[in-house]
């Protein structure tokens, strides 16, 4: 089944582009692999202005929200896959992710966090969907976002 239809089919759908906001690209293919900068959840506002979730997980937001706004940034990494590849029907499998959470002290449920976008990866593409991960806590992230993740996935031509 093709990746967006099955995005359509559990009501979402990718966001619009969003430029980087220091000098690099969102993706860079090298090979059959494909390096996924690290991005933040940011909600569509309409004219490519995207507002974002920030906060503390533990404090201003939830583990629930947390993981809601992983699921967000997952969605940006498939933009910024498409973006590269033409095509995510073109993916092999997902090799890694490295999440970021913006915690308050004593927060310790990052990998639960973290699920947000690997739950995501695998109702997509099942077993080729998971990966190797880290999800560790941080005390920032750029702009206060709550949660960052990239990824490294492999994919044909």
């Amino acid at each position: 089944m093709k990746i967006e239809q099955k995005l359509a089919e559990m009501g979402l759908k990718l966001p619009g582009k969003r430029k980087p906001v220091g000098t690099y690209l969102g993706a860079v293919r090298s090979g059959n692999l494909v390096f996924i900068s690290g991005h933040g959840p940011g909600v569509e506002k309409g004219d490519g202005e995207f507002e974002l979730i920030r906060g503390k997980v533990g404090r201003d937001l939830t583990a629930d929200q947390g993981y809601e706004a992983a699921k967000l940034v997952a969605l940006h990494l498939l933009r910024a896959l498409k973006d590269c590849i033409g095509d995510l029907d073109k993916v092999v499998r997902v090799v890694k992710l490295l999440g970021f959470v913006n915690t308050a002290d004593g927060f310790k449920d990052q990998p639960r966090v973290i699920n947000g976008a690997s739950d995501l990866f695998v109702a997509l593409w099942g077993e080729e969907g998971r990966h190797a991960r880290s999800a560790v806590g941080m005390y920032e992230l750029p702009m206060g976002i709550a949660v960052e993740v990239e990824a490294v996935v492999e994919v044909r031509d």
